[in-house]
């Protein structure tokens, strides 16, 4: 097997352990946040799409895929300290990736994250380069003139997928006593 159909199925192994998680539930259930944490699992499912999507428009883009432009007038510092008198739409849109929206349901949340995970195998199936290396944007959590290599994307969505699917295992026994593994 070839090193990118490898990332391909622990990523995929990773998608499933996390869908498996939510298999069952209703909206409400999916919606709920039975924990100490104000994760739910709809919200868990949206957020992990989301970052797939946008670190694999990053391998195709580069850093102009991930802009985190500010308002004017407003610096890091404001965001960080949460005093901001505005704050950009990326950062309202990545709030409400981690619940569940009105209008919004648990089945049209795991048909997107299919949509997307489906774009993404395509995409890698397709790379040539696991070594190409861009710019990380800049933002205060990403070290100044840092780099990512597609390879390096790559593992860093298969643990954040794997680390929310074990977030949601705990928020899903926490709601009715399952767990992904049962």
């Amino acid at each position: 097997m070839s090193e990118t159909t490898d990332l391909l199925t622990e990523l995929a192994a990773a998608r499933s352990a996390l869908v498996t998680t939510v298999q069952g539930l209703t909206d409400e259930q999916a919606a709920a946040t039975p924990t100490a944490s104000k994760l739910c699992l709809a919200g868990i499912v949206k957020h992990v799409a989301s970052t797939e999507a946008s670190w694999l428009r990053f391998i195709l883009d580069g850093p102009t895929a991930m802009s985190f432009d500010l308002p004017e007038g407003v610096t890091w510092g404001d965001i960080m300290a949460g005093t901001a008198r505005e704050y950009p739409q990326w950062m309202i849109d990545h709030q409400n990736e981690f619940r569940l929206l009105p209008g919004e349901t648990l089945a049209g949340v795991l048909a997107h994250y299919e949509e997307v995970a489906t774009e993404s195998d395509k995409i890698v199936a397709d790379l040539a380069d696991l070594d190409k290396t861009y710019s990380l944007p800049p933002a205060p959590w990403n070290k100044e003139g840092a780099t990512r290599s597609v390879r390096q994307v790559l593992i860093h969505v298969i643990a954040e997928t794997t680390q929310h699917a074990g977030h949601a295992d705990i928020i899903r026994e926490s709601i009715d006593g399952q767990t992904s593994t049962r």
